[in-house]
């Protein structure tokens, strides 16, 4: 397994001070900064588009982990690259030509990442591993910070986990992750975890215990065997 990532999601941060909050969980531990892309099309939400990434890009050197949840999503990958994404990740369910929007990523010089709904099965990416370099297993449905966990969503990690079959690709976790929940989703086969309010939550002065805690959690469950 992969030394693990945890990527705090500014979906949960305070959007009246963005850079202040992405430079406190760069300071805090933070190892990939997460950026949700909603549509109010693809999913029942708006957040923010390539300008706002753009803004945020001079103030850390982390690696932004861009997640976009619209449809179409081809005609504006090249605006997110422009911006500063380190990888774009895409969703299986939103464009008839998932393959060609990936090797799109990669033409731009980013790493390409795909996702799947709690409802698309594991099967959905097999066909797609050697032009991935991340795959997202949404744990909530999308849309929305502040979701409980689904541990169904489980046993598709483990699936995603057995197809990759030692390729070098992160297998990420993105709803409901917190110090308990991101134990089930390493021992199912996680190495990358999106956390939204468990980090942002407690306010800057917790930011550093928060990340920790979803670390140490994430790095003493790996290994073991999946049992919920």
């Amino acid at each position: 397994m992969l030394p693990p990532v945890i990527a705090p999601s500014i979906l949960s941060a305070d959007f009246s001070r963005l850079a202040e909050e992405v430079r406190a969980v760069e300071q805090a531990g933070a190892d990939w900064i997460h950026l949700d892309v909603m549509d109010g099309h693809f999913v029942p939400n708006i957040t923010f588009g390539a300008p706002v990434v753009k803004a945020l890009r001079p103030h850390t050197q982390k690696y932004f982990d861009v997640h976009l949840m619209i449809a179409p999503a081809d005609p504006y990958l090249a605006a997110f690259a422009q911006a500063g994404a380190d990888g774009i990740t895409v969703h299986a369910e939103a464009g008839p030509h998932i393959h060609r929007s990936l090797q799109t990523i990669r033409d731009l010089g980013k790493r390409a990442g795909i996702a799947i709904n709690p409802g698309t099965p594991a099967t959905a990416v097999e066909p797609l591993l050697d032009i991935v370099d991340l795959v997202v297993v949404m744990t909530v449905n999308p849309g929305f910070g502040g979701q409980s966990f689904l541990k169904s969503s489980l046993e598709t990690v483990s699936r995603v986990r057995a197809m990759i079959a030692g390729r070098d690709i992160r297998i990420e976790v993105d709803g409901g992750i917190d110090a308990e929940t991101v134990r089930l989703a390493s021992r199912a086969g996680a190495d990358t975890f999106v956390a939204g309010n468990a980090v942002f939550g407690g306010g800057p002065a917790a930011y550093a215990e928060r990340i920790a805690a979803i670390r140490e959690g994430a790095e003493g469950a790996s290994g073991r065997s999946l049992s919920v």
